[in-house]
């Protein structure tokens, strides 16, 4: 392998993995010996030092790690204390309604609702801390319990789940009409 597409590799590696990678199995990713494995990645050092880049490589005993330069961590500070704009998919913001309405509810409840798997919506949910878990459902399984958090009422303005607002029973007479007719045309396929 040549030199640079081995530095892409351990860039790669060391950047995806986020932790020390032990030099053994960064040298048998890039099918190199340790020694040569090594003086690749001392390579690599020197030149992020000498380019003056925002990361550096550590070496951590027998292991490498891609890391922020110390000098840098106020800017980091700073974006990590702007507050994060949530913005919600119209999937998220589906499955987020659902588990308002129906807390507390299963994520299997939540896929026959909406047809579709949501596990990614979920937990997209969870890291905005929109929902949470909130036990677990005395069945077969166990299977948790979401329900929404603190923070869903201050994001939406509302100081409990009973002041969300009440579905129109039109709409949702409209909603169950367009769900039977999906369900009839799957069937027919």
């Amino acid at each position: 392998m040549e030199r640079k597409k081995a530095e892409a590799a351990i860039e790669a590696i060391l950047f995806a993995v986020g932790e020390s990678v032990e030099l053994d199995r960064l040298a048998k990713a890039i099918e190199q010996d340790r020694e040569t494995t090594k003086k690749i990645i001392y390579h690599m050092m020197e030149r992020y030092r000498e380019e003056d880049r925002g990361i550096q490589i550590t070496e951590l005993e027998d292991s490498f790690q891609l890391c922020t330069k110390s000098e840098l961590y106020e800017y980091l500070i700073r974006v990590a204390k702007q507050p994060r704009k949530i913005t919600l998919t119209d999937v998220a913001m589906e499955t987020l309604s659902i588990i308002a309405y129906k807390q507390p509810i299963t994520k299997l409840e939540i896929e026959k609702i909406r047809g579709v798997k949501c596990d990614h919506a979920v937990n997209k949910l969870i890291e905005y801390n929109l929902v949470r878990e909130l036990g677990r459902l005395d069945a077969p399984g166990r299977p948790i319990l979401f329900g929404t958090t603190e923070e869903f009422l201050r994001h939406f303005g509302v100081h409990s789940i009973e002041e969300l607002p009440e579905p129109n029973p039109v709409q949702v007479e409209d909603f169950k009409a367009e769900a039977e007719e999906e369900i009839q045309l799957k069937l027919e396929v």
